[in-house]
Protein backbone atom coordinates (compact mmCIF):
# COMPACT_ATOMS: atom_id res chain seq x y z
CA UNK A 1 0.00 0.00 0.00
CA UNK A 2 0.87 3.65 -0.72
CA UNK A 3 1.05 6.49 1.66
CA UNK A 4 0.21 9.79 0.64
CA UNK A 5 3.67 10.56 0.70
CA UNK A 6 4.33 8.00 -1.53
CA UNK A 7 6.21 5.58 0.40
CA UNK A 8 5.45 2.14 0.07
CA UNK A 9 3.78 0.69 3.71
CA UNK A 10 3.56 -2.83 4.15
CA UNK A 11 0.27 -4.38 5.80
CA UNK A 12 0.98 -6.46 8.69
CA UNK A 13 -2.30 -9.06 8.27
CA UNK A 14 -4.21 -8.72 11.75
CA UNK A 15 -4.19 -12.08 13.85
CA UNK A 16 -7.57 -12.85 14.06
CA UNK A 17 -7.42 -15.50 16.55
CA UNK A 18 -8.57 -19.11 17.23
CA UNK A 19 -11.60 -19.33 14.93
CA UNK A 20 -11.76 -15.93 15.04
CA UNK A 21 -12.25 -15.08 18.36
CA UNK A 22 -9.85 -12.10 20.56
CA UNK A 23 -9.52 -11.00 23.41
CA UNK A 24 -8.87 -12.46 26.75
CA UNK A 25 -9.74 -15.92 28.00
CA UNK A 26 -10.54 -17.42 31.29
CA UNK A 27 -9.85 -21.02 30.47
CA UNK A 28 -8.92 -23.91 32.54
CA UNK A 29 -5.86 -26.26 31.60
CA UNK A 30 -8.57 -29.08 30.48
CA UNK A 31 -10.40 -26.87 28.54
CA UNK A 32 -6.94 -25.69 26.70
CA UNK A 33 -5.76 -29.50 26.27
CA UNK A 34 -9.17 -30.66 25.04
CA UNK A 35 -9.01 -33.24 28.10
CA UNK A 36 -12.77 -31.98 28.74
CA UNK A 37 -14.04 -33.47 25.44
CA UNK A 38 -12.24 -36.94 25.73
CA UNK A 39 -14.29 -40.11 26.78
CA UNK A 40 -12.60 -42.92 28.48
CA UNK A 41 -10.94 -45.07 25.67
CA UNK A 42 -12.05 -48.70 25.76
CA UNK A 43 -9.71 -51.29 26.38
CA UNK A 44 -10.08 -53.20 23.46
CA UNK A 45 -8.53 -50.19 21.54
CA UNK A 46 -11.52 -49.36 19.90
CA UNK A 47 -10.84 -49.70 15.88
CA UNK A 48 -8.09 -51.20 14.33
CA UNK A 49 -6.50 -48.28 12.95
CA UNK A 50 -6.28 -46.56 16.50
CA UNK A 51 -5.61 -49.85 18.76
CA UNK A 52 -1.96 -49.73 19.14
CA UNK A 53 -2.25 -45.74 20.33
CA UNK A 54 -3.55 -45.77 23.60
CA UNK A 55 -1.53 -44.18 26.40
CA UNK A 56 1.05 -46.90 27.74
CA UNK A 57 2.67 -44.78 31.43
CA UNK A 58 -0.60 -44.68 33.47
CA UNK A 59 -0.90 -44.62 37.09
CA UNK A 60 -3.05 -47.28 37.26
CA UNK A 61 -1.06 -51.14 37.37
CA UNK A 62 -2.41 -54.70 37.68
CA UNK A 63 1.01 -56.48 38.65
CA UNK A 64 -1.48 -60.09 38.23
CA UNK A 65 -3.70 -59.41 35.53
CA UNK A 66 -2.95 -61.89 32.60
CA UNK A 67 -1.56 -59.80 29.65
CA UNK A 68 -3.73 -61.11 26.70
CA UNK A 69 -7.58 -61.93 27.63
CA UNK A 70 -10.15 -60.52 27.15
CA UNK A 71 -10.17 -56.93 25.82
CA UNK A 72 -6.41 -56.89 26.20
CA UNK A 73 -6.52 -60.01 23.51
CA UNK A 74 -8.96 -58.68 21.14
CA UNK A 75 -6.84 -55.12 20.87
CA UNK A 76 -3.64 -57.14 20.42
CA UNK A 77 -5.64 -58.85 17.59
CA UNK A 78 -6.97 -55.68 16.03
CA UNK A 79 -3.30 -54.22 15.81
CA UNK A 80 -2.26 -57.64 14.34
CA UNK A 81 -4.51 -57.09 11.62
CA UNK A 82 -3.25 -53.92 10.33
CA UNK A 83 0.00 -56.01 9.41
CA UNK A 84 1.03 -58.87 7.30
CA UNK A 85 4.65 -59.67 9.36
CA UNK A 86 3.76 -59.69 13.03
CA UNK A 87 7.00 -58.26 14.21
CA UNK A 88 5.58 -55.44 13.02
CA UNK A 89 3.31 -55.20 16.01
CA UNK A 90 6.16 -55.67 18.53
CA UNK A 91 6.24 -51.86 19.90
CA UNK A 92 2.15 -51.79 19.89
CA UNK A 93 2.20 -54.87 21.45
CA UNK A 94 4.80 -53.60 24.05
CA UNK A 95 3.04 -50.80 24.62
CA UNK A 96 0.14 -53.26 26.15
CA UNK A 97 2.37 -55.08 28.32
CA UNK A 98 3.34 -51.49 29.95
CA UNK A 99 -0.10 -49.99 30.39
CA UNK A 100 -0.96 -53.37 32.67
CA UNK A 101 2.38 -53.78 34.06
CA UNK A 102 3.75 -50.47 34.39
CA UNK A 103 7.30 -51.53 32.82
CA UNK A 104 8.36 -55.04 30.93
CA UNK A 105 9.34 -57.81 33.34
CA UNK A 106 11.40 -60.52 31.43
CA UNK A 107 8.22 -62.90 31.50
CA UNK A 108 5.91 -60.31 29.49
CA UNK A 109 8.68 -60.06 26.89
CA UNK A 110 9.07 -63.82 26.53
CA UNK A 111 4.96 -63.88 26.42
CA UNK A 112 4.96 -61.14 23.44
CA UNK A 113 7.73 -63.22 22.11
CA UNK A 114 5.79 -65.93 22.32
CA UNK A 115 2.16 -64.35 20.57
CA UNK A 116 4.06 -62.79 17.75
CA UNK A 117 6.16 -65.99 16.91
CA UNK A 118 9.50 -63.88 17.38
CA UNK A 119 12.74 -64.86 19.31
CA UNK A 120 12.96 -63.73 22.85
CA UNK A 121 16.09 -61.97 22.27
CA UNK A 122 14.18 -60.35 19.08
CA UNK A 123 12.18 -58.54 21.52
CA UNK A 124 14.55 -57.57 24.03
CA UNK A 125 16.82 -56.35 22.16
CA UNK A 126 13.87 -53.65 20.62
CA UNK A 127 12.36 -52.85 24.41
CA UNK A 128 16.13 -52.05 25.49
CA UNK A 129 16.57 -50.01 22.42
CA UNK A 130 14.00 -47.37 23.25
CA UNK A 131 13.60 -45.42 26.31
CA UNK A 132 10.57 -45.29 26.46
CA UNK A 133 9.90 -48.59 27.96
CA UNK A 134 10.92 -49.25 31.44
CA UNK A 135 12.86 -52.31 31.98
CA UNK A 136 12.72 -51.88 35.97
CA UNK A 137 8.88 -51.12 38.32
CA UNK A 138 8.60 -47.49 38.74
CA UNK A 139 6.41 -45.52 40.74
CA UNK A 140 2.53 -43.89 39.38
CA UNK A 141 4.08 -41.49 38.33
CA UNK A 142 6.95 -40.89 35.69
CA UNK A 143 8.68 -37.54 36.40
CA UNK A 144 11.07 -37.16 33.86
CA UNK A 145 12.85 -33.76 33.55
CA UNK A 146 14.90 -32.85 30.62
CA UNK A 147 17.99 -31.11 31.20
CA UNK A 148 19.08 -30.40 27.47
CA UNK A 149 20.62 -27.24 26.08
CA UNK A 150 17.45 -25.01 26.29
CA UNK A 151 15.78 -25.93 29.29
CA UNK A 152 19.47 -26.81 31.20
CA UNK A 153 19.74 -22.97 30.59
CA UNK A 154 16.82 -21.79 32.34
CA UNK A 155 17.48 -24.08 35.60
CA UNK A 156 16.50 -27.45 35.11
CA UNK A 157 19.13 -28.47 37.43
CA UNK A 158 17.45 -26.33 39.79
CA UNK A 159 13.93 -28.21 38.44
CA UNK A 160 16.02 -31.82 38.81
CA UNK A 161 16.51 -31.21 42.25
CA UNK A 162 14.02 -29.72 44.04
CA UNK A 163 11.86 -33.11 42.17
CA UNK A 164 13.99 -35.02 43.80
CA UNK A 165 14.68 -33.77 47.55
CA UNK A 166 10.31 -32.93 47.31
CA UNK A 167 9.80 -36.57 46.56
CA UNK A 168 12.54 -38.22 49.12
CA UNK A 169 14.45 -40.03 46.05
CA UNK A 170 17.35 -39.88 43.71
CA UNK A 171 17.43 -41.22 40.31
CA UNK A 172 15.36 -43.59 39.58
CA UNK A 173 14.00 -44.69 42.27
CA UNK A 174 10.38 -45.49 43.69
CA UNK A 175 9.25 -43.06 46.59
CA UNK A 176 8.52 -44.62 49.97
CA UNK A 177 4.86 -43.78 49.47
CA UNK A 178 5.10 -45.54 45.83
CA UNK A 179 3.95 -42.19 43.93
CA UNK A 180 7.67 -41.18 42.10
CA UNK A 181 10.38 -41.68 40.33
CA UNK A 182 12.33 -39.06 38.75
CA UNK A 183 14.52 -39.48 35.91
CA UNK A 184 16.67 -36.97 33.64
CA UNK A 185 16.26 -37.02 30.17
CA UNK A 186 17.40 -35.58 26.99
CA UNK A 187 15.08 -33.15 24.75
CA UNK A 188 11.30 -33.29 25.14
CA UNK A 189 10.72 -31.54 22.62
CA UNK A 190 9.64 -27.97 24.15
CA UNK A 191 12.64 -26.07 23.76
CA UNK A 192 10.58 -22.80 23.70
CA UNK A 193 9.38 -23.58 26.94
CA UNK A 194 11.87 -24.50 29.11
CA UNK A 195 12.00 -26.23 31.48
CA UNK A 196 9.65 -29.15 30.11
CA UNK A 197 8.70 -31.93 32.36
CA UNK A 198 6.79 -35.14 31.22
CA UNK A 199 4.90 -36.62 33.79
CA UNK A 200 3.41 -40.17 32.56
CA UNK A 201 1.53 -38.76 29.25
CA UNK A 202 1.05 -34.84 30.11
CA UNK A 203 3.55 -32.41 29.23
CA UNK A 204 4.38 -29.62 31.87
CA UNK A 205 5.81 -26.97 30.06
CA UNK A 206 8.13 -23.62 31.65
CA UNK A 207 8.36 -25.22 35.22
CA UNK A 208 10.52 -23.53 37.49
CA UNK A 209 11.41 -25.13 40.93
CA UNK A 210 9.07 -23.05 42.59
CA UNK A 211 6.38 -25.08 40.69
CA UNK A 212 7.31 -28.63 41.94
CA UNK A 213 5.41 -28.66 45.05
CA UNK A 214 2.04 -27.50 43.28
CA UNK A 215 2.63 -29.93 40.53
CA UNK A 216 2.89 -32.74 43.12
CA UNK A 217 0.48 -31.80 45.52
CA UNK A 218 -1.74 -31.77 42.26
CA UNK A 219 -1.07 -35.03 40.63
CA UNK A 220 -0.87 -36.66 44.10
CA UNK A 221 -4.59 -35.41 44.62
CA UNK A 222 -5.68 -37.54 41.38
CA UNK A 223 -4.93 -40.64 42.74
CA UNK A 224 -7.88 -43.11 42.78
CA UNK A 225 -8.48 -43.64 46.51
Amino acid sequence: MTNDDGKVRKIRPRNPGFAGITGEFDLTEAQIRGTDYVGARPLDGGHPSVAGTMPYQLTTRAPDLPLFEGEYLRRLEKVLSRYEDRRAALLPALHIVHEIRGYLPPEAMDEVAERLLLAPAYVRGVATFYTMYNLQPLGRFLIQVCTNISCNLCGADEVLREFLEQTGTEIGEISENGLWTVLEVECLGACGFPTAVQINERFFESVKAEDVPAILKRLEAEVPA
